[in-house]
C-alpha cells in the first residue's frame, strides 16, 4: 500500500526526480525502511498510455519547459529551445532511454592521471575507482537484468546489427555484439521478454525494458515507505540558520505551492534542472546558491561527443524492426592518443522512425539530398556515435537574466562549446562509421549532426576536495551534510559509455550510505 506522508513530517527523505537516479534511490531507501517522498515534476503515464506514435508521445512525455541555449554547439542552432531530449514524467528518462548499460573503463575514473593536462579541459580524477564501483555495478546489472551479464543471454541481432557486424568484421574490429542492454531477453523480474517491436523511445509497450516507472517505483510503493507525488515541480530547497536543509518548496499540478519538510534532500532532476534548483535556492546564507562554495554548481556541463552515420544500401534493411539500439562496436572506446585525441567512443546501432529521422537528418535541410535520403529509408542502416567529451568550466547551466518560467523563476540557459578534442574525435568517428558501411557495399553514407542531448552530465561534479567540485564520493554535497545529488550531474567526467548503469550503481551505493548515516544519527 502506497504511503501518504504529512507535509510537516520532517523525518522523511525527499527525493526530487524519479528517473534512473531518483527512482532507484527511492526504492532502495524504502526497502531499508526509510520513509521517502518522491517529487516528480511530470505526470504519471503507465505502460497502457504508451503508443507507437512518435510525435504524440514526444509531446506527452518530454521536458518542453522553456530553456535557452548559447555557445557554438550545433544544437543551439538547430534546436535552440530544446537543448535536451529528456522526459518529464514518472520514471524520468528511463521511459525514453534505449537501454544500453555499459560499465566505465578503469582509466575513465582517473582521466586527469591518464590524459595529463589538456588545454581548455577542466579534468579531474573521480574520488572513486572502478574497483570500488564493481560490486555496485554487479548489483545494478542484476537489478536491471542487463543482457550479457549474470548469465543473461544477449538479445538477438536485427538487420541493422547484421549490417554493422558485417562491416565491423571487414574492418578487423573484434569487440562487437548485440550490446549489454537492460531489456529482457527472457522473462525476468515479473516482466516478459522483448517482443522486438521497435520504436522504443516512446516508452516500451511490453515492459521488457527496465524503467523505474514500472520496476523500482511500484516496488518502493509496496513497502509502505514511499509516496510518489507526480506533477510536483520543486522550486526551492529551504534551509535553517545553521545551514542544514529542512524541506522543499514545490508547486502541484494546479500551481498551488507547498513545503514538504525533510530530514534529507536528494536532488535527481537531470544535469540541467538539478543545478538550476540549487542556484534558484540562493539565500542570504548561500548567496551563490546551495552547495556552491566552489563556484562549480552548473559548471563542467557534458553531453557526450555525439553524431550519427546512416547508410543506404541497394536492398532493404528495415532497421526499425527490433530494438532501437540493437548492437555495438567497442573497439574505438579505448584511450589511444595516437588517433589525435584522448578518450574513446562507441558505435551503437540506432534506428529512428520516419518523423524523427526527417527532423534530425540535417535540421532545416530540404531539397534533393534530403528527399533521396528519406526515399531510401527502407534500405537504410544507422549508428549513433557516443564518446567522451571534455569537461570545460565555461560549459555551464546558468540562470537566465530575464526569462522566467510559469512560476516566476529564472529559466536555465545551457551553454556549450565543443572542445578541440571533441571535434577531433567526432571526425574520426564519422570516418570510421562511414567505413563500416562502405566495407559492405553502402550506396551512400551521410553524417548527421548531434541531436538534442540525452546524456546530460556534470554540473554538480564529484571531487575529492571541496574546492574542486560540489559533492563527495557518495554524492553528498561538500557544504551541506543532509543534501545529496543523485543523478548524472555528479559525474566528474563523462566516459565513453552510456551513463545510466553508472547512475543506478551510484544510487544503490548512495542509499547504503544515507541509510547508514541516518541510522547513526549523523544526518
Amino acid at each position: 500500500m502506497a504511503a501518504k506522508f504529512e507535509l510537516n513530517d520532517d523525518s522523511v527523505v525527499v527525493v526530487i526526480g524519479s528517473g534512473a537516479g531518483g527512482g532507484t534511490l527511492s526504492n532502495e531507501l524504502a526497502q531499508k525502511g526509510v520513509k521517502v517522498v518522491l517529487l516528480e515534476a511530470g505526470g504519471r503515464h503507465e505502460i497502457e498510455d504508451f503508443s507507437n506514435d512518435e510525435w504524440g508521445m514526444f509531446s506527452q512525455i518530454s521536458w518542453l519547459d522553456k530553456r535557452t541555449t548559447s555557445g557554438s554547439w550545433r544544437v543551439a542552432k538547430d534546436f535552440s529551445g530544446l537543448p535536451a531530449w529528456i522526459v518529464k514524467a514518472v520514471g524520468g528518462s528511463t521511459v525514453h532511454w534505449a537501454g544500453a548499460s555499459l560499465r566505465f573503463q578503469e582509466h575513465e575514473f582517473r582521466v586527469k592521471s591518464a590524459y595529463g593536462d589538456i588545454a581548455g579541459a577542466n579534468l579531474l580524477d573521480w574520488p572513486i575507482s572502478l574497483a570500488e564501483m564493481e560490486p555496485y555495478y554487479d548489483r545494478a546489472e542484476d537489478k536491471m537484468g542487463v543482457t550479457g551479464t549474470h548469465g543473461i543471454p544477449r538479445l538477438p541481432g536485427n538487420n541493422n546489427f547484421r549490417v554493422l557486424a558485417a562491416g565491423a568484421k571487414k574492418l578487423g574490429y573484434k569487440d562487437f555484439h548485440t550490446g549489454n542492454m537492460a531489456i529482457n531477453s527472457q522473462p525476468r523480474d515479473g516482466r516478459g521478454a522483448c517482443q522486438q517491436i521497435g520504436f522504443c523511445f516512446q516508452g516500451c509497450k511490453s515492459g521488457a525494458k527496465w524503467s523505474t516507472l514500472y520496476t523500482e517505483i511500484p516496488k518502493g510503493e509496496t513497502t509502505g515507505n514511499m509516496e510518489v507525488r507526480p506533477s510536483s515541480q520543486a522550486l526551492q530547497i529551504q534551509h535553517n540558520d545553521s545551514g542544514k536543509v529542512t524541506g522543499v518548496l514545490y508547486a502541484d499540478k494546479d500551481g498551488n505551492q507547498h513545503v514538504q519538510k525533510a530530514r534529507v534532500v536528494a536532488v535527481a532532476g537531470n544535469s540541467i534542472e538539478s543545478p538550476r534548483l540549487l542556484l534558484n535556492s540562493a539565500s542570504a546564507k548561500f548567496p551563490d546558491g546551495l552547495a556552491n562554495s566552489s563556484g562549480q554548481v552548473g559548471r563542467n556541463y557534458m553531453r557526450h561527443m555525439t553524431g550519427s552515420v546512416y547508410a543506404i544500401f541497394d536492398k532493404p534493411v528495415h532497421m526499425h524492426r527490433g530494438t532501437t539500439m540493437a548492437g555495438i562496436i567497442k573497439d574505438e572506446a579505448e584511450n589511444k592518443p595516437e588517433r589525435g585525441f584522448v578518450g574513446g567512443y562507441e558505435m551503437e546501432t540506432l534506428s529512428l522512425g520516419v518523423p524523427f529521422m526527417a527532423a534530425f537528418l540535417d535540421p532545416g535541410a530540404w531539397g534533393r539530398d534530403f528527399s533521396s535520403a528519406m526515399e531510401g529509408y527502407a534500405n537504410m542502416a544507422g549508428m549513433w556515435l557516443v564518446g567522451e567529451d571534455m569537461p570545460q568550466e565555461k560549459n555551464a547551466i546558468t540562470l537566465h537574466a530575464t526569462e522566467k518560467d510559469q512560476y516566476g523563476l529564472p529559466v536555465p540557459n545551457v551553454h556549450f562549446d565543443d572542445h578541440p578534442n571533441d571535434i577531433a574525435m567526432r571526425e574520426h568517428a564519422y570516418k570510421q562509421g562511414s567505413a563500416v558501411y562502405e566495407a559492405v557495399g553502402a550506396v551512400q553514407t551521410f553524417r548527421t549532426p548531434p541531436y538534442p542531448s540525452t546524456h546530460n552530465l556534470g554540473t554538480n561534479r564529484m571531487s575529492g576536495k571541496a574546492s574542486d567540485g560540489v559533492v563527495n564520493k557518495h554524492g553528498q554535497t561538500h557544504d551541506i551534510a543532509n543534501l545529496f545529488i543523485s543523478d548524472g550531474s555528479q559525474f566528474t567526467t563523462g566516459a565513453a559509455e552510456n551513463p545510466t548503469l553508472t547512475i543506478v550503481a551510484l544510487a544503490i551505493r548512495q542509499a547504503d550510505y544515507i541509510a547508514d548515516k541516518m541510522g547513526k544519527n549523523e544526518i
